[in-house]
């Protein structure tokens, strides 16, 4: 666990409150308004690893982030988001280092995608692919 400003960052999955990563994730995102509840908890279940922000004086949580990978050298960032109260802190920031720089896949080779946080993203390192070698076949139905 590490604290940032009025915040706690956090690893342990039994903290999380599913509720609050369900309805917005629902409800307020792009990515993931496709997905219903069980495929929202399947996803949580099957995860490498997840990271919450949460309110240090409530424990509410704000934030979230989840991974998954193959645990030995690449990993893929998903469903990060910081509700909108709680904009404003850089919490966005502080989940993605949480995730990519402070934990147990610091090393790997970390993928994602985004229609919208190139920014956030670029100052962690995330840009075009170097090498032209990176292929993505794109959903059927053409959800993202």
């Amino acid at each position: 666990m590490r604290t940032v400003g009025a915040y706690e960052l956090d690893d342990d999955p039994v903290r999380l409150d599913l509720d609050v990563v369900w309805k917005h994730l629902s409800t307020e995102v792009y990515w993931g308004k496709w997905r219903d509840r069980e495929q929202v908890e399947k996803v949580f279940r099957n995860a490498w690893r997840v990271v919450g922000a949460y309110e240090t004086s409530s424990g509410r949580l704000v934030g979230f982030a989840r991974a998954f990978s193959d645990t030995i050298g690449s990993a893929y960032l998903a469903d990060v988001f910081v509700v909108d109260e709680a904009r404003g802190a850089g919490l966005g920031k502080e989940l993605v280092r949480e995730m990519i720089d402070n934990g147990p896949g610091a090393e790997f080779r970390w993928m994602l995608h985004t229609a919208d946080a190139h920014g956030l993203y670029r100052r962690f390192g995330f840009g075009d692919p170097p090498d032209g070698q990176y292929m993505e076949r794109s959903r059927a139905n053409g959800q993202v």
